[in-house]
């Protein structure tokens, strides 16, 4: 094992013993097939899933596929729910068709990046090496669990709670943020898409009120999956409302915004427009701009 590959290691075997809990934790009061709970059913799909696809990735160095396993992963657990959980109330419903459609879109969008960037240079110095490589699929199986817990461990329970105000202001919340990411998302294509625009940064529609208008969203939706499902959730399934503090510790922190923010700092720090841009505009909430 090379010096870079115990760290690695270290990271894949924490990563499973954090979904290891989260997945005993969600799956109390749960259904169970072949006495195996349906919540942790769904948390060896999607590690499976991804580990089973990394096997040829790794003999064939590629990453081409990393991104839209992410998303079968996700379409793979509401797979098993809709086969496996005959008890599926209203709120049931509605959390698999909005964890549905946030899928459809997000595997859209990939295969379309993908036909269009045949390559990700996040992975040039992961593919060589067997663990850290290993580190990735494992971090996207885990990253899957982690945001769908609470909608899985409301799926999956025994409880069928009845819809109520706190419930339809989660689906409220969950219109609204998908709305928002994906008007943020069709804004920055189409500005890219204008000549000379490529290597620009942009200030238009909601960029003008946010530097990450789509993180926003996607930060947004999943707070509102959360308040649909908490009303199904009891005793150590409460634990599974980690899954939208996850995601803003994710994109806030870790892997979205400063990623993005250094490498604009970057690209178009030294330029007084891009500053006054920054200046001006939030990093992350939505902030109408200042009127002129």
């Amino acid at each position: 094992m090379s010096k870079t590959s115990g760290p690695a290691s270290l990271v894949i075997l924490l990563l499973v013993c954090i979904a290891g809990a989260v997945g005993w934790a969600g799956s109390h009061n749960g259904t169970t097939v072949g006495g195996v709970p349906l919540f942790l059913l769904g948390g060896l799909s999607t590690f499976a899933l991804n580990w089973l696809t990394f096997i040829p990735a790794y003999l064939k160095q590629t990453e081409r596929f990393f991104d839209l396993t992410g998303s079968g992963s996700c379409l793979a657990i509401l797979a098993l729910v809709l086969t496996f959980q005959a008890n599926l109330g209203l709120r049931d419903c509605l959390l698999a068709s909005m964890v549905g459609l946030w899928t459809t879109r997000l595997g859209w969008f990939l295969v379309k990046r993908i036909r269009q960037n045949h390559f990700d240079r996040r992975f040039d110095s992961l593919k060589p090496d067997f663990a850290k490589f290993l580190m990735a699929w494992t971090l996207q199986g885990f990253w899957v669990f982690l945001t769908l817990a609470c909608a899985l461990a409301a799926m999956t329970g025994t409880q069928n709670a009845p819809m109520d105000r706190l419930g339809w202001t989660g689906v409220a919340f969950w219109a609204a943020g998908f709305l928002i990411e994906v008007v943020a998302d069709q804004q920055k294509r189409k500005f890219r898409s204008v000549s000379g625009n490529q290597d620009r940064f942009i200030t238009q529609g909601l960029w003008a009120w946010s530097r990450h208008p789509n993180y926003f969203g996607e930060i947004t939706l999943w707070f509102g999956v959360a308040l649909l499902a908490v009303a199904e959730l009891a005793s150590w399934q409460l634990a599974t409302l980690i899954s939208p503090l996850f995601v803003f510790v994710l994109l806030t922190r870790v892997s979205g915004v400063p990623l993005l923010e250094s490498h604009a700092d970057v690209k178009w720090g030294p330029e007084p427009a891009y500053q006054a841009y920054k200046e001006r505009t939030p990093v992350l909430f939505l902030r109408p701009p200042a009127s002129s």
